[in-house]
């Protein structure tokens, strides 16, 4: 398995940004499809959004499309989540996964500790 932690969370108005980042441990990150997942207390976690091993295919959920980007740089084996445009429905606490099956929301077997997002209306 893949080390994953995740940063850049926090409290934003509704209307403004965040990026959180996911760096990982494994050298072969590169080799990963890495996504986004999130999840408020007594809800089950919802897929957001994955990307492929290059970033060149990338899949959103219709919740977040249009208003999320994901982006990574395997150089510094990192994985981005550019939010704009946020929600108070966006509140949750976000983590990134490693080995997501791309294009089908289903999460692989590497998680990040989460980090909490809050919108405020």
């Amino acid at each position: 398995q893949v080390q994953l932690v995740e940063s850049g969370g926090g409290l934003v108005q509704a209307g403004g940004s965040l990026r959180l980042s996911c760096t990982a441990s494994r050298r072969t990150f590169s080799t990963l499809v890495m996504g986004w997942f999130r999840q408020v207390p007594g809800k089950e976690r919802e897929f957001v959004a994955d990307t492929n091993w290059t970033g060149g295919t990338t899949t959103y959920a219709d919740s977040v499309k249009g208003r999320f980007t994901i982006s990574r740089d395997n150089a510094k084996n990192t994985m981005y989540l550019q939010m704009n445009s946020l929600k108070p429905e966006d509140t949750a606490v976000y983590y990134c996964n490693a080995g997501v099956k791309l294009g089908a929301g289903i999460p692989g077997p590497s998680w990040g500790q989460g980090t909490q997002v809050t919108v405020s209306a």
